[in-house]
């Protein structure tokens, strides 16, 4: 968002996608277009056929020749698990971004922080420089710190940048300051954007150190304006008013924990969550974090990988979780609104496919 509002021309590859396939290639917000995305799966189909690349695996190689197309000045690309061994991690970056390491994806990546931190440290390139956003523990530093100077990488870390930093939360997202900026509003509401902020602000400033113009106006936009510039939905993001009704695609311990205590911190007479999880991810652990303050709707989203419902609830149980169970989210959704008052607060989440199942209701409403 800040670099396009820099005057850049601006790619950005990200996933999952939440409604339609083609959010995770876009040019300054725009998504591909449909008929490149035709033509170049029917353009390549001889060539991929004999080596049978893995379904991310093709949805990059599809943004990379969309970018060289679009001929855009910059290409900021999300690795899509941990990096090390990432498709992704071919190109030679001007700059890599590592913003936390928490447990996820743990039967491919490692089950300790350390050994995720190891993948992750993967995207640490000779000579380029590195932001690591947030750092768990000094086991986790450590291996960032080492593979950076095996690679001759400057290392910085955003947590020891920028004094003078402060913020404060608002009901329309975070109010920002430190020496360089005063007044920064940052749309993007939930506790994680605070940590998230000051690791772009980190990565901005070591841009402009590259030889990037980006003017402090590009940075109050940028931040202003994410959603409209980005296109990125689910990031605690306020579907309605009255009740409050607010979606989240956290789905792991780190996401999990900013989103109990940005829960804890909201005004409301009732808390209603509508529930979910994918069926690989460790349900114990979540559940236990979970307020148990709250009414649940448990419910499942409409994929293969999401978890049962039903053995969803008898673990919620477990965890004095308590709630019905909805076979779809439509109708838990429908559910938590009937009843939920006004002064109330509706949240959705537990994994992605949920958030994702919610904006397409949604969109598909507004289409009618």
């Amino acid at each position: 968002a800040i670099l396009s509002e820099a005057g850049y021309k601006v790619g950005l590859y990200t996933s999952p996608h939440l409604i339609d396939f083609r959010e995770r290639i876009r040019v300054n917000g725009e998504m591909i277009d449909q008929q490149f995305v035709v033509d170049f799966v029917q353009n390549h189909r001889e060539a991929f056929e004999p080596i049978m690349p893995s379904f991310f695996e093709l949805t990059m190689e599809m943004a990379f020749v969309y970018f060289q197309h679009m001929q855009v000045d910059v290409a900021i690309i999300e690795t899509g698990l941990g990096g090390r061994l990432d498709s992704t991690n071919i190109i030679l970056p001007n700059l890599s971004i590592i913003t936390n390491i928490g447990l996820d994806h743990t039967q491919y990546l490692g089950n300790t922080l350390p050994k995720i931190a190891a993948e992750k440290a993967g995207i640490i390139k000779p000579n380029t420089p590195v932001v690591i956003g947030e750092v768990e523990n000094e086991k986790v530093r450590k291996i960032f710190i080492e593979k950076a100077a095996t690679e001759n990488a400057p290392i910085i870390f955003a947590e020891e940048q920028m004094d003078n930093f402060t913020s404060k939360i608002t009901s329309d997202g975070w109010i920002l300051n430190n020496d360089s900026y005063q007044n920064l509003k940052n749309e993007l509401g939930g506790w994680v954007q605070n940590k998230n902020a000051r690791t772009v602000l980190t990565a901005i400033h070591e841009l402009i150190k590259l030889g990037y113009k980006i003017p402090n106006h590009a940075v109050y936009n940028g931040f202003a304006n994410v959603t409209k510039l980005t296109g990125l939905m689910g990031r605690w993001q306020t579907l309605q008013q009255k009740p409050r009704v607010v979606c989240d695609t956290g789905h792991n311990e780190h996401g999990v924990k900013y989103i109990v205590q940005q829960l804890s911190m909201e005004n409301y007479d009732r808390l209603h969550i509508v529930f979910g999880m994918a069926n690989d991810k460790d349900a114990t652990t979540i559940l236990s974090m979970m307020p148990k303050n709250a009414v649940y709707y448990f419910t499942q989203a409409s994929v293969d990988r999401a978890l049962d419902v039903d053995t969803l609830a008898e673990s919620a149980s477990k965890h004095e979780l308590k709630g019905n169970n909805y076979s779809t989210v439509q109708l838990a959704l429908e559910a938590a609104k009937e009843n939920a008052n006004e002064n109330d607060f509706i949240f959705i989440g537990g994994s992605s496919f949920i958030v994702a199942d919610v904006l397409a209701l949604l969109h598909n409403s507004e289409q009618h």
